[in-house]
């Protein structure tokens, strides 16, 4: 059993991981986190609470990473995804393709999804 945590470069990337580590302890698992920014991804805050796998997209630099995160859920027979999600008004919701709703709508695991103040 493998928790996945989708971990953006913005402020709701904090809010992801510390929800990934809480599911992850919560049943007992290990926690893989998959970097969807471009800095390399601190988990010293969490280190130590449960075993943490980083995972930095690799490929084209252009590659998708609603892809990205589908392929590691593929390859780690993933259980649960774990998001962080916000508010998007009406016109970046009519112009702007959302990772969030598209992970929510594409990923073969239950997925917790998580607000972000």
């Amino acid at each position: 059993m493998t928790i996945i945590v989708a971990v953006p470069g913005t402020t709701e990337g904090p809010v992801a991981l510390r929800a990934g580590v809480e599911e992850a302890k919560s049943l007992g698992t290990d926690l893989v986190a998959v970097n969807l920014g471009i800095a390399a991804l601190d988990v010293s805050e969490v280190e130590g609470e449960v075993p943490i796998t980083v995972v930095e997209r690799t490929g084209r630099g252009d590659r998708d990473p609603v892809d990205a995160v589908l392929d590691e859920i593929d390859e780690r027979g993933a259980t649960r995804l774990v998001i962080a999600v916000r508010r998007r008004s009406l016109v970046s919701k009519a112009v702007l393709g959302s990772v969030s709703q598209r992970l929510i709508l594409n990923a073969p695991i239950p997925v917790l999804a998580v607000k972000a103040d």
